[in-house]
């Protein structure tokens, strides 16, 4: 298990991401909404502009500020980091 950092020090299973998009299409805007209606979505935003939302295996959807592409680092940085583990092993 890796935890990525999305912001203000919150966490995230990187191995649990299903997808990272930005929040400006209606049809991600309707999940959202649907997500705060059924009680699981997690605003990781702290009041922020909403830049990135992150859709978990769990059904689970946070909201972060940080840019996508942020975000696309971090877990790359992790999976490179995860294959010298292997390598070196």
């Amino acid at each position: 298990m890796k935890l990525i950092n999305i912001g203000f020090g919150n966490m995230v299973n990187a191995d649990r991401i299903v997808s990272i998009v930005t929040p400006e299409s209606a049809p991600i805007k309707r999940i959202v909404q649907e997500a705060k209606d059924d009680g699981t979505l997690i605003d990781a935003s702290h009041g922020r502009r909403t830049r990135t939302v992150i859709v978990m295996d769990s059904d689970h959807i946070i909201l972060s500020y940080l840019q996508p592409e942020t975000l696309v680092s971090r877990i790359e940085e992790y999976n490179s980091e995860d294959k010298e583990l292997t390598i070196n092993e």
